[in-house]
């Protein structure tokens, strides 16, 4: 009966619509083919705001069907007009405009593998190492933004704020003429030279909100130096530069991590220069990523539900600059290895792309530390019962990291002893503006 059910349901369609034939390419309106669809596989489909099927008309419409499979019907249908289809769960499905960044979790299993055939050894590894790290500078055009940067920039320093075993205070950079980075120190109260961390910001509110500042000051508490900053067109950035979304802000924000990495290391004596180490979220885990390929003086790496092989970031200051073509193409859980056989921290939830962490980043980045002997470098704690955040969890697997590979101090780990600053307080006056 069901067999039949699936011939009737399709032919029956083709053989009452007159307009169909050769002549006429067996034309049928989009929308009832995708009607026909959700009946027969029994799941709702969805369309976003930017996707209209109204008078639209699609050729060939029944033979794009495969009735034993929807997603390959779904790709048939969704190719034509360069839509996709997303799987929210097992009865919804949603069709969206076609996205460069965004890739279904099998093609990211496919581009393992065949990264996976590129090197089966140390060298291999390092001669590829060499050719990304070269390309993605040179498709980000971070050497030729820095040579637009000002050379050696005076910051601005606002009074050292003293807090229960630590200290912040603002800072303020002139990156490209008449533009600046914009961040807040937060600096151990332990004596004796310290390890820096560099935190670039994900796409929430505000660098000021609770949760960075409740992570940068614990481990400012433990015993490290902490700097974060506004993301291109965020909070006090927004004034200068105007709009987040646009290209420039990828390697920007790329140079705000850099050049605060480069100003700490080189004016602040407290520093142990071989602990250093970048720890961002989402796209933050996009610009830690990056910083660490960027910079050999990074000495550990915790990108924070960021790291796929199917996401790349949705965001142009993400993905603004073709830098995952580099290397004949490339993934951002192959470019978090670069920093192999350095230490290694990958934070994953059930509620984003980075679900599928446990079973293929994870084994593929632990494959290229296992070149070196160092497969311990490298942990993933996967949080599946959580979703797209900076929680207490994933703030816990970032203090026991660091912990663990800087030395830092787990009894000083207490975000009640953390004191919340308001916005104006962390916000930098520039005389002129």
């Amino acid at each position: 009966m069901k067999t039949f059910w699936i011939a009737l349901s399709f032919s029956l369609s083709t053989v009452c619509a007159s307009a169909q034939t050769f002549e006429t390419r067996y034309e049928r309106p989009v929308h009832n083919i995708l009607q026909e669809v959700s009946r027969h596989f029994g799941v709702k489909l969805k369309f976003d705001s930017n996707v209209d099927t109204a008078g639209v008309v699609l050729p060939y419409a029944d033979f794009r069907v495969r009735p034993y499979s929807l997603e390959l019907t779904l790709d048939n249908i969704c190719k034509y007009y360069d839509w996709n289809w997303w799987k929210q769960n097992e009865k919804t499905y949603k069709i969206k405009l076609y996205e460069y960044p965004r890739r279904h979790e099998d093609e990211g299993r496919q581009m393992l593998e065949y990264l996976s055939s590129k090197y089966s050894n140390k060298e291999q590894w390092e001669q590829r190492r060499a050719i990304l790290i070269k390309e993605v500078r040179a498709r980000l055009g971070f050497d030729r933004f820095l040579d637009s940067c000002v050379s050696d920039p005076r910051p601005i320093l606002s009074k050292v704020r003293k807090h229960d075993g630590y200290t912040t205070q603002n800072i303020c950079l002139e990156l490209t003429p008449g533009q600046h980075v914009f961040g807040t120190i937060y600096t151990s109260l332990k004596k004796g030279k310290k390890p820096l961390v560099i935190c670039p910001d994900g796409h929430w509110p505000s660098r000021y909100r609770d949760d960075e500042q409740q992570r940068l000051a614990t481990l400012a508490r433990m015993g490290a130096i902490c700097v974060d900053f506004d993301l291109y067109g965020y909070s006090q950035s927004k004034a200068e530069v105007g709009n987040h979304n646009v290209a420039r802000a990828h390697v920007f924000q790329a140079a705000c991590s850099w050049k605060l990495l480069d100003w700490m290391l080189k004016n602040r004596k407290d520093i142990d220069t071989t602990r250093v180490a970048a720890n961002g979220g989402s796209g933050g885990g996009t610009h830690t990523v990056l910083l660490t390929l960027l910079d050999s003086r990074v000495t550990a790496s915790a990108p924070i539900v960021h790291v796929a092989s199917h996401f790349d970031g949705g965001c142009p200051c993400e993905s603004g600059m073709p830098v995952q073509l580099a290397g004949g193409g490339t993934c951002e859980a192959e470019l978090a290895a670069i920093i192999a056989p350095r230490p290694l921290l990958l934070v994953s939830d059930g509620g984003d792309w980075t679900s599928t962490n446990p079973v293929l980043e994870y084994p593929f980045i632990r494959r290229i530390f296992s070149f070196y002997g160092a497969e311990q470098q490298v942990r993933n704690v996967h949080l599946p019962g959580e979703r797209h955040d900076f929680g207490p969890n994933k703030r816990q697997a970032v203090y026991d990291f660091f912990a663990d590979v800087f030395n830092l101090d787990r009894k000083m780990i207490d975000e009640s002893k953390v004191t919340i600053e308001p916005e104006e307080v962390m916000k930098t006056v520039i005389r002129g503006n």
